[in-house]
């Protein structure tokens, strides 16, 4: 009778053990542990990133850390962190989170537009992705891909097509080019294609238009005309006299990009430049800035007129005067310098 009581009690025992076992587990694992207030937070997970490195960045999210250690461990995830970008909705428990932060890699959204140089895309670009901005600077330079690409140094900016694209946060350098090149070819369609070879221009040159006629005009209706006016003078075999590839040699003979210059004056003119069109005929080597797309297609369906010039016009501030003439258009930038001087502006 004795020895029942001891077994009874010892089975009593197990019991209530095992279930506190279970409890326990069940709790470690099943439980909510989330400790925000927003519906979802977001955890960035590097590409060399340890279980020590995830654990500090993702403890602010948690009610328990040590109860998630502990299921990360059991499922394996400590010895095989995956990097990427991942959402933790409110009230999951830990099996929840470590099957999102292991296998729900969520894309982000990369966008860039009005870039200088290919150095501020790759840094633009870089402020969106784990990829640093030097080692995709190399490889959007990379001299074998650039000759597979039928591009060069001057003209790798006009591969970049400005819009918002999806990659996956830890995309390698290469991936992030290769697909902007998939993107440059889908923007190449055969409708643009044909209409740059009835103007009688690359995809590179009618790119570095684009680049002129959006640094001349911000509105996007006028952009065609002034398409139009280059693509005149081009046909004249006059030169393109456009203030921005002015500015761009400047900054690019004194390597300061920073320079601002909201005045360009007659010794600029001078600056031996390939970029300027005040010295060179035809058109420059490159992109002086990336272009809207608004700014390509203005390009590409510029509007069809007897205009081979144009100053800002002070009476309508953001357009400019039009003028078929040298005489009228002497007549229109006298006015503009009147003004401009009265403005005080000297540089």
């Amino acid at each position: 009778m004795y020895i029942k009581k001891i077994l009874l009690a010892i089975l009593l025992i197990s019991v209530i053990v095992g279930g506190i076992f279970a409890y326990t587990v069940y709790s470690n694992i099943f439980s909510p542990n989330t400790a925000f207030e927003n519906e979802k937070a977001y955890l960035f997970v590097s590409s060399d990133a340890s279980f020590d490195e995830v654990m500090e960045d993702i403890a602010p999210l948690l009610k328990d850390v040590n109860s998630f250690a502990a299921v990360a461990k059991r499922k394996g995830y400590s010895t095989n962190v995956k990097p990427g970008h991942y959402a933790i909705e409110k009230g999951m428990n830990n099996n929840e989170i470590i099957n999102s932060i292991r296998s729900k890699n969520l894309p982000v959204k990369v966008s860039f537009n009005n870039q200088e140089r290919l150095e501020n895309l790759a840094g633009r670009v870089a402020q969106q992705l784990e990829v640093d901005s030097l080692t995709l600077l190399n490889v959007m330079r990379d001299p074998d891909f650039l000759k597979s690409a039928d591009l060069n140094m001057q003209t790798a900016l006009t591969m970049y097509i400005p819009n918002s694209y999806e990659f996956f946060w830890n995309s390698s350098a290469e991936a992030f080019r290769d697909r902007m090149f998939k993107e440059y070819k889908r923007f190449w369609n055969n409708d643009r294609i044909a209409k740059a070879r009835a103007l009688k221009l690359t995809k590179s040159e009618v790119y570095t238009i684009a680049s002129i006629v959006q640094k001349e005009t911000a509105k996007v209706d006028e952009r065609p005309r002034v398409a139009g006016v280059y693509l005149n003078r081009i046909r004249k075999g006059i030169k393109l006299d456009a203030d921005p590839t002015v500015i761009y040699a400047v900054k690019s003979k004194a390597n300061d990009w920073d320079m601002e210059i909201k005045r360009v004056l007659y010794k600029d003119l001078k600056t031996d430049s390939p970029y300027n069109t005040y010295r060179n005929a035809g058109i420059p080597p490159g992109p002086i800035f990336m272009p809207d797309i608004s700014s390509i297609d203005a390009v590409l369906n510029s509007e069809k007129h007897d205009y081979y010039y144009f100053v800002a016009n002070v009476e309508r501030f953001g357009y400019h005067k039009f003028a078929k003439t040298l005489a009228q258009h002497n007549a229109n930038s006298a006015a503009y310098r009147r003004w401009i001087s009265a403005q005080g502006v000297k540089r």
